[in-house]
């Protein structure tokens, strides 16, 4: 995706801090940047939804956008959202602050499109979603700012939870802040996840714990909407599919290093981490010991 490009564009005057870039997320993408006093013309029209969340605000600072020949000042507080839609574009941007850093999630039209059969879609959702600055929503705060933990630290399932999160956080999008109402998503879905489904879903995630998994390979196999799937087995399962699927493969390698018969860096691999240094700070966080510490003991 190219949410971090856009970013660039857009907002010459940041820094950027982190990004979603090489994290292999595909239905979302996001940067964290740190805003400074600037002036300036936008040069990017938004190609995605951009919704941007002020994570660490300024007292004093303001962010005043000027939108069809009216200038909207917002204040730079911790927790102060903004939503551009698709298409949309600020004539001219101004920030006045000593340092502000703001999150900014960038969601396409094709995460819009997974939601097509729970919700009553219109032809193009993603400029349906109302232009608003300084609003405060909790449940994108903390959609957010899980996101931004999975930038700083990935995990063993950090696709699935930036699958599931730009699921959740497309929904809040079409049910809280759409121009006019969009129904659906709401109901119970009748195709609960029955235990028939659940131990077919679950002998998938044994299966491959060592591939890929996607939350929709999921939903596939129990023959449910992404969207009900996600909520279906939270509720049977207690937690999650991507706190699941990470838990599983946090047990896959303790059982591995336990075993020693493959380097810790073949083991942070088939845990589906991309390097050795994430996979040793994500089982520390997990285990309160290093891969190496744990073998040690096991040994």
């Amino acid at each position: 995706m190219q949410g971090q490009t856009q970013g660039n564009l857009k907002y010459p005057g940041s820094t950027l801090i982190k990004s979603s870039d090489g994290l292999g997320w595909s239905t979302i993408s996001a940067d964290l940047r740190t805003h400074r006093s600037w002036q300036g013309q936008p040069t990017a029209v938004a190609a995605h939804v951009e919704v941007t969340v002020a994570v660490c605000g300024s007292d004093d600072g303001v962010a005043t956008c000027k939108v069809a020949g009216k200038w909207q000042p917002v204040p730079l507080r911790t927790g102060m959202i903004w939503l551009n839609p698709i298409g949309a574009k600020a004539d001219e941007i101004r920030i006045s602050s000593t340092g502000v850093r703001a999150l900014h999630l960038y969601v396409p039209t094709s995460t819009f499109a997974r939601l097509s059969h729970d919700y009553n879609l219109p032809l193009q959702p993603g400029n349906s979603i109302r232009y608003s600055s300084g609003l405060q929503d909790e449940m994108i705060r903390q959609i957010g700012l899980s996101m931004m933990a999975e930038m700083e630290c990935p995990t063993a399932a950090g696709r699935m939870l930036a699958e599931t999160s730009s699921l959740f956080l497309t929904a809040r999008l079409l049910q809280a802040h759409a121009e006019t109402a969009i129904t659906g998503g709401a109901s119970t879905d009748s195709r609960r996840l029955e235990i028939g489904r659940l131990k077919r879903v679950l002998a998938y995630v044994e299966e491959h714990l060592a591939e890929e998994i996607m939350v929709a390979d999921l939903a596939d196999v129990a023959c449910l909407s992404i969207f009900h799937f996600t909520r279906a087995f939270a509720a049977a399962i207690g937690v999650p599919p991507h706190r699941y699927v990470s838990q599983r493969r946090l047990d896959m390698a303790k059982a591995l290093i336990a075993a020693g018969t493959s380097s810790l860096s073949q083991i942070a691999l088939k845990s589906r981490f991309s390097s050795q240094s994430s996979f040793t700070r994500a089982f520390k966080r997990a285990t309160g010991v290093t891969p190496a510490e744990y073998r040690q003991k096991a040994l």
